[in-house]
């Protein structure tokens, strides 16, 4: 395979005015809510409220959880799950942050802040532990335990040092899912496992199961202890809750909550009154008031709770941190709920267009939100946004594109859709016209018949084209296209094309993409060829067509070109980047705009590529949307920014490299 390294001397030219620090920041614009996984208040002041998100992310309240704002990013990388927060009662700027990888069972660590959160260090005992629970001694601020996937920890320094009081390797104690400490003895220590619940009296010395009246193989996921009769102790777990008014010795489970809700996330007490009792599970939030005689459905059932939050001034207030639904605040002691992510956003956003007519109006395509995800439109440039997935049923929506008469076209994980203006639910527009062959047997022998058959499309699509005549979809099972504007699709393309991840098209060029091959029309889809990659190429991970002849494709090991319709490639060694997960070429700027996987800026090239302007978001981007000059993104985790003005914090840069 014949390919071309662009060299070109290095260069680095900081255009860069001081004082515009304030004025390069990228302004997030949500939608607001998403995954929350843990809460924390600040003892010396309840309405200092810190949140935790599956991406590392801390966040912070002043009002109680009316309103919030990004605080701090814990750790290198997006994959840490912040489950537990502690908060030193006696100096509340001793913040303690237990963290877990997504990615790894061997990876975690402690974060501990000694100045309210201002920075933050790795405890150093620590590190490297998945670390899924953590708990504070009430009698003593300076003893603290850990819970970890390869035992439990304490630390009676203030988190300084840490010393294991599990048995190494011990086959039970391990995958320490909860912990509680005694109140009035730091020395009692119980640990729920992914098994069953163990206790120890003497500091880990010594453990002892206490599963009597527990459903074997348990896993418990909280433990709560009464603050002013220890010997009270709940525990939830994925078999349901459990009671003992023997400081464990012996359990019986709590009957009033149906099987399917057994599930108990979390378990959290009334810090006043403390028969009042919080269960909050997969199907909904549950409360006791007569310490769990009886129970209670707070919400609906397809609320999945992580963590409840009781104000200890105000027990009425409660919030409630839920998977997809965000916050959720109560003020009359959990009877109705409202949603309260105002600054929070924790959305996987996939997808981000500007209206044709009017782009202060703005789509957003989101993944992994089930119900309460979709699309949502904001129609003042952000401020506010609207959920808009009547008709989705839960669908995750990997691409959206607007029609010339201002239909929504959504590509989903199963179909097509869309969204007339002036309509409130999406339609399916997955109607596949094939063509259909079967062998029969006759007198004359076995003779091939065919047929036309219309059938439902429900497979992945990752990308679609629309153009004023002829329509593309890049799916799952290959490339579709339509000439009656959605109303049937066609299979297109080669029948090598599968698992496509991208589709582009301008004039009669159709390029469509998988993770080792691309596809090529230059004749409006009439024909097709599948031209050889680089051999430096490994994965592709995205694709695009310039307005000047030129394919480009986004790969694991940087940025390629051809302009020979695969003949030869370039690499583009001028660009300081790997893992471009995005391409965009701005047809009214007469840009190219390419992002990374693991990097928080864009770049962008007038000149196919020769020399790169780069502009720092602050956020890990996924998809690229310019809007007359002015960029609006798609971030991994954290919804959708926007850049403040594409003139300031620039910075050109091209540095010379072969491949």
């Amino acid at each position: 395979m014949n390919i071309r390294a662009l060299r070109i001397p290095i260069l680095v030219l900081l255009v860069l005015a001081a004082g515009l620090a304030s004025a390069q920041q990228w302004k997030p614009l949500g939608p607001d809510g998403g995954d929350v996984r843990s809460f924390a208040y600040d003892p010396r002041d309840p309405n200092r409220v810190f949140l935790g998100t599956s991406a590392g992310r801390l966040y912070l309240s002043t009002d109680g959880g009316m309103t919030w704002s990004r605080y701090a990013h814990l750790g290198n990388s997006s994959d840490m799950v912040l489950d537990n927060i502690v908060i030193d009662p006696t100096n509340s700027r001793i913040i303690y942050v237990a963290a877990w990888s997504v990615e790894s069972s061997t990876s975690g660590d402690l974060f501990r802040s000694l100045n309210g959160g201002r920075s933050w260090d790795v405890v150093p005992d620590l590190h490297g532990k998945s670390i899924r629970a953590l708990a504070l001694a009430p009698s003593n601020p300076r003893v603290l335990v850990a819970g970890a996937l390869d035992g439990v920890f304490r630390s009676r320094d203030g988190g300084d040092s840490w010393q294991r009081i599990s048995p190494e390797n011990h086959a039970e104690i391990k995958n320490v899912e909860s912990v509680a400490i005694d109140p009035g003895n730091p020395d009692i220590i119980y640990a729920g496992t992914w098994h069953l619940p163990w206790k120890t009296e003497d500091g880990g010395k010594t453990w002892h199961n206490i599963k009597n009246g527990v459903i074997e193989d348990s896993d418990v996921f909280s433990i709560i202890i009464d603050p002013v009769n220890p010997s009270v102790v709940f525990a939830s777990a994925c078999s349901g809750i459990y009671k003992s008014e023997t400081g464990g010795d012996q359990f019986h489970k709590i009957q009033g909550i149906p099987f399917s809700a057994r599930r108990t996330r979390v378990l959290q007490m009334d810090s006043i009154d403390h028969k009042i009792v919080y269960a909050g599970t997969t199907e909904g939030l549950w409360k006791t008031v007569d310490a769990g005689a009886t129970w209670k459905r707070m919400t609906a059932n397809n609320i999945i709770v992580n963590d409840v939050l009781v104000d200890p001034g105000n027990s009425s207030r409660v919030l409630l941190a839920t998977d997809r639904g965000g916050v959720l605040a109560s003020n009359d002691g959990g009877a109705s709920f409202a949603p309260s992510n105002s600054g929070f956003a924790h959305r996987q956003v996939t997808s981000v267009v500007a209206d044709r007519s009017d782009s202060s109006v703005l789509y957003a395509g989101l993944i992994n939100d089930k119900e309460f995800g979709g699309v949502f439109v904001s129609r003042d440039a952000g401020l506010a946004w609207r959920q808009i997935s009547e008709g989705l049923e839960g669908r995750d929506v990997f691409v959206l594109r607007q029609t010339d008469g201002g239909s929504l076209i959504a590509g989903t994980n199963r179909g097509i859709f869309k969204l007339v203006p002036g309509n409130n639910r999406w339609q399916p527009i997955s109607t596949l016209d094939v063509v259909r062959s079967k062998t029969v047997k006759g007198a004359g022998g076995r003779m091939t018949m065919t047929s036309r058959v219309m059938e439902q499309f429900g497979g992945r699509v990752s990308g679609l084209e629309l153009g004023s005549e002829k329509w593309y979809a890049a799916t799952s099972s290959g490339i579709l296209s339509s000439t009656d504007h959605g109303r049937s699709w066609h299979e297109d393309g080669p029948a090598v094309a599968r698992d496509l991840i991208g589709i582009s098209a301008f004039d009669q060029t159709v390029v469509a993409a998988g993770r080792r091959a691309i596809f090529l029309s230059s004749d409006g889809g009439a024909t097709w060829k599948v031209p050889a990659l680089s051999n430096s190429i490994s994965i592709v991970n995205s694709v695009g067509l310039d307005h000047e002849g030129g394919i480009w494709i986004g790969a694991r090991e940087g940025l390629f070109r051809t302009t020979n319709e695969g003949q030869s490639w370039d690499y583009i060694g001028t660009l300081p980047l790997a893992d471009i997960v995005a391409i965009d070429y701005d047809s009214e700027d007469h840009r190219l705009l390419a992002t990374g996987a693991a990097s928080t800026s864009i770049y962008e090239s007038s000149d196919s590529g020769r020399t790169w302007h780069r502009r720092d978001s602050g956020w890990l981007l996924r998809d690229l949307h310019p809007v007359h000059g002015r960029v609006f993104a798609a971030t991994a985790f954290d919804g959708v920014v926007v850049e403040p003005n594409p003139q300031e914090g620039l910075r050109q840069v091209s540095s010379g490299g072969n491949k």
